[in-house]
């Protein structure tokens, strides 16, 4: 079976591409070919890695990268996942279908740990749902697995 391979993109992938790439790299099996990339890569922040870890999900392999380390390659399916990267997302080789996933960066949000912690959850389970949806709609059926 071939993988389809997947590029998450957002603005600093720290957090919203970095979950998105863990997840569906956990749920969606061998199907799928998993990247992420930002246009100012900021390392991956302390409460995504912790807020994978609550639903047993590590990243320790995963790392920030920038947008231009994936421009010659060919990708099934590029997932952009705010609106200031769908600005300045470049095309790719080959007819990769572009999809976009807006979603409220939690790193915004202000107030207390706890507040903050909470909007990086909200996030993590946002992105878990359509990541779910996205392996049932672009997946292989289980009988042909």
């Amino acid at each position: 079976m071939d993988k389809k391979s997947v590029l998450f993109i957002c603005t600093g992938n720290s957090v919203r591409s970095q979950m998105a790439e863990a997840l569906l790299r956990h749920f969606g099996g061998q199907q799928f070919e998993v990247y992420s990339a930002g246009f100012t890569p900021a390392g991956i922040h302390r409460y995504t890695k912790q807020v994978l870890g609550e639903i047993g999900i590590k990243i320790d392999s995963q790392y920030s990268q920038h947008v231009d380390e994936y421009r010659p390659r060919p990708f099934d399916y590029v997932i952009v996942l705010c609106e200031v990267a769908a600005l300045s997302c470049p095309t790719f080789p080959g007819s990769a279908e572009r999809i976009n996933w807006f979603i409220d960066d939690p790193i915004r949000v202000i107030g207390s740990d706890e507040r903050r912690l909470m909007a990086f959850q909200i996030t993590r389970n946002i992105l878990k749902e359509r990541v779910m949806k996205f392996i049932t709609e672009k997946g292989t059926p289980a009988a042909t697995r």
